[in-house]
């Protein structure tokens, strides 16, 4: 089942490139006490992913800092290293967190898992954005499989 606005984002571990190496990042903590626009994707280096999702938060990060946002994080059932690779190609540094779900554990725990597998692609997650508050969903906008609209940096602004 899918989450909904005004559920609570479940405990997950996803993880971060820090200083050259993986480091943890527990939900519990990055959004405890926090106002945080999450959005995820189906791959790091995909075609829509890399022209328009990603560069959408970075080019609108002051924008959702001026809303009271505080933080941007984009979640990508890839792993770590390439996550931190795109983010760094993408120029993501100091505006937009690059959380790798390695496993798909929190993908899987918000119920948005999207299955790849005919893409050779595996399990992986559905393209969305979210607002989060204080841990609680505030607004959630999923795509339609191979759309790309209501889960925009522009579409979550108007939200806010």
């Amino acid at each position: 089942m899918s989450i909904k606005v005004g559920d609570r984002i479940p405990s997950a571990t996803l993880m971060q490139m820090k200083d050259g190496s993986p480091k943890p990042v527990k939900t519990d903590e990055l959004f405890s006490g926090k106002k945080v626009a999450v959005f995820a994707l189906p791959g790091a280096f995909t075609p829509t992913c890399s022209a328009k999702h990603l560069p959408g938060f970075i080019g609108h990060a002051g924008e959702f800092k001026q809303k009271g946002v505080d933080a941007i994080a984009c979640v990508s059932v890839n792993d770590v290293f390439v996550m931190g690779a795109w983010g760094d190609q993408q120029g993501a540094g100091g505006k937009v967190m690059m959380l790798a779900d390695g496993n798909g554990d929190f993908t899987r725990a918000v119920g948005l898992e999207m299955d790849g597998t005919k893409y050779g692609m595996g399990k992986r997650s559905q393209r969305f954005s979210m607002l989060v508050d204080n841990g609680v969903v505030k607004q959630l906008n999923v795509e339609e499989p191979g759309a790309f609209a209501v889960s925009s940096a522009e579409h979550l602004l108007k939200q806010i």
